[in-house]
């Protein structure tokens, strides 16, 4: 191993950056040796249904409210699905929930134990000194936090952690969907539009009228892509209806698609229903009404596609990976009626159900496939218990998957065709928790105060004392996946080894698909990306046209505060040095890592879900969550109570940081 050299800064470009001058360690580069996979034709019920469009959405005006904590039944939001029965893990630890709840705690530790054992993360001690691209850092500004999140529309909104990151751009606009609100900023960072709920924008009541007490519909998992052949926005949008007097959920729910030429102007609006229990024309899943979480979406030259995983609402398991493909144009054009094709994936991969299919989206038009009659493309992982049906999380493969004859959605009569191949790859498995660097932590310490938690909670905390925690550090779910130059890239969290240590970092994977009348797919190169004494978590990579990118993620562990970061990535020879966008200035503090706001669950500190990149033109921009703000006790509790001079609230102080980079 090369001597670790300390962390130095770098002027890059036209912005400050700092590089991790021999503290990274990357995993060897295999090569596409390897013989190309043979495909699978998927064998999957399909089903076509027509949406309506139901209205349209503008930026409204609508003023900030106070941040000043309510009770915590007005504060802090229900769990729903799964995660709502308290069956974060079965008594083997297995995970049977949605939103990245792996087994946590003891459960947690022995399957990463195992992955180590497996071989997981063994290629992560490979040393790299070469920065291959040169990453240049333009700009990088604030985006939206928790204060934002929390005071918009009024101060009628939960408490919500984590942002789950939509980011898009394009003409001028760089666009940021959070949980639960949303902005346009131009390239320097200057809003051109306030902050607005998302509830608002498309057209619910507010989440918590804090003065009647009615609840609004839940609105979750935001996405939001540019696409540049009918040069429209996509934003989507997981909608859960509620009992507007108790908020107790119904089990209907449906993903809003909001569609514009211009994201300051008017967009068209969609809705597709995915309980799957034959409501609105959707088929009869088993135990629906279901839910359909962790919607993402891609583009090729045709079609508009959104995936979601499948869980029963009211009870236990899961059902598959779910896949939507719409034609684009006739979202674009803002069709009165619009058709959408969907395929269940229940078991469709040798037996297994698919799980978190995400779709590609590409830097330009040329990038697109147009053989076999235009071509999207997919990648997953197969490790989670969704895919496996037990809860090893350990797996030496991926899933490329090609939809094809995409030209017939603009037809009356979509005619399309699902197939998947399986690519061996190097072991990966289940990441441990992303452990912080120690700091101040104002709500712990208020917590473990009886005065002072009273104020949070009406009375002391049962479950006192509160301290610093690690991060989730998600599951092994495949992240964003690009299609440029003829290659699919991908990244997953994993588990890495670094000086015999286990810690989170990332396998980024190069395949290179081929699609006739059936889909081969081949590795090109792959490696596992860590960083000694630390973690990251969360990738999304970007590439632009010429093969060049970055891949964002956030940085976190002995040395580093929740930060913003990124690896220089090339086409050929995959992850560089990592870069600092922006350091964190303090550890995570918020309500879903303490005991007290989860019972009588196990606390799960949420943090990222995903992160995002969007290529515009040579540069890419990137978006990640991190922490921008640290204050004492003494500064948390001083008037106004908790929000430490507006830099954060008393139940979370996350922030976004937004990035343009020359790669």
């Amino acid at each position: 191993m090369p001597r670790r050299t300390p962390i130095r800064p770098v002027a890059i470009g036209a912005a400050a950056a700092l590089v991790l001058a021999g503290a990274v360690y990357f995993g060897t580069s295999a090569s596409g040796a390897g013989p190309s996979t043979s495909s699978t034709t998927t064998t999957t019920t399909t089903s076509t249904r027509s949406i309506k469009k139901v209205g349209t959405a503008a930026y409204q005006t609508v003023a900030a409210g106070s941040a000043a904590p309510s009770k915590i039944s007005t504060e802090v939001p229900r769990a729903f699905g799964p995660e709502a029965r308290g069956d974060a893990a079965g008594a083997d630890g297995s995970a049977r929930t949605n939103r990245s709840k792996a087994p946590a705690g003891a459960a947690r530790a022995a399957r990463v134990q195992d992955g180590m054992a497996a071989g997981a993360g063994a290629d992560a001690v490979t040393a790299s000194s070469a920065i291959h691209t040169g990453s240049q850092l333009l700009t990088s500004f604030d985006g939206l936090n928790h204060v934002d999140q929390r005071t918009a529309n009024n101060g009628n909104q939960f408490s919500v952690e984590p942002p789950d990151q939509g980011l898009c751009v394009g003409g001028g606009h760089v666009v940021e969907a959070l949980n639960d609100v949303f902005r346009v900023f131009n390239a320097g960072g200057t809003g051109q539009t306030g902050v607005v709920d998302l509830n608002t924008f498309f057209g619910y009541p507010p989440a918590i009228d804090r003065t009647t007490g009615v609840f609004g519909q839940v609105v979750t998992d935001p996405s939001c892509l540019y696409d540049p052949t009918t040069k429209a926005f996509f934003l989507s949008v997981l909608t859960l209806e509620v009992a507007p007097d108790t908020g107790d959920f119904t089990g209907d729910n449906h993903l809003d698609i909001a569609v514009s030429r211009n994201p300051t102007g008017t967009w068209d609006l969609y809705r597709l229903d995915v309980t799957d229990d034959g409501t609105n024309g959707t088929p009869v899943h088993p135990n629906c009404p279901c839910l359909g979480d962790y919607p993402h979406m891609g583009v090729d030259g045709n079609g508009f596609y959104l995936t979601t995983n499948e869980y029963p609402f009211f009870t236990d398991g899961f059902n598959s990976a779910q896949v939507y493909a719409f034609s684009k144009r006739s979202l674009a054009r803002g069709d009165a009626s619009v058709s959408v094709t969907q395929f269940d994936t229940t078991a469709a991969d040798q037996g297994r159900n698919g799980f978190t299919i995400w779709p590609a989206q590409s830097p330009s038009t040329a990038d697109y496939a147009q053989a076999a009659g235009g071509t999207e493309f997919f990648l997953s992982s197969n490790a989670a218990q969704e895919a496996t049906g037990n809860n090893s999380y350990i797996s030496n493969s991926i899933v490329t998957w090609s939809l094809t004859n995409t030209r017939s959605l603009d037809s009356s009569r979509p005619n399309l065709r699902l197939q998947h191949t399986r690519v061996r790859v190097a072991t990966y498995s289940l990441p441990p928790a992303a452990n912080q660097k120690p700091g101040s932590t104002p709500l712990a310490d208020c917590l473990n105060q009886a005065d002072c938690a009273t104020l949070l909670l009406g009375g002391p905390s049962p479950d006192a004392p509160a301290t610093e925690y690690a991060l989730d550090s998600n599951d092994t779910r495949m992240q964003q996946v690009t299609y440029a130059g003829g290659k699919l890239y991908g990244a997953l969290d994993t588990a890495v080894k670094l000086h015999g240590t286990a810690k989170a970092g990332v396998a980024w994977y190069i395949v290179r698909p081929s699609q006739g009348r059936s889909l081969s797919a081949s590795l090109a190169r792959q490696g596992q990306l860590g960083v000694s004494g630390n973690n990251i978590t969360y990738p999304a990579i970007g590439v632009t046209a010429g093969g060049k990118g970055v891949m964002a993620f956030t940085l976190v562990g002995d040395g580093f505060y929740p930060s913003a970061a990124y690896a220089s990535f090339d086409g050929n020879s995959g992850a560089g040095s990592i870069f600092v966008a922006k350091a964190g200035a303090g550890p995570e503090d918020g309500f879903a890592g303490y005991q007290v706001f989860n019972d009588p669950d196990p606390a799960r500190p949420r943090w990222g879900d995903y992160g995002a990149t969007a290529v515009d033109g040579g540069s890419i921009w990137i978006a990640s969550e991190y922490i921008g703000q640290t204050c004492t006790f003494a500064q948390y509790t001083a008037s106004p109570f908790g929000l430490c001079g507006n830099t954060r609230t008393a139940l979370a102080n996350w922030d976004t940081r937004i990035s343009l980079i020359r790669p």
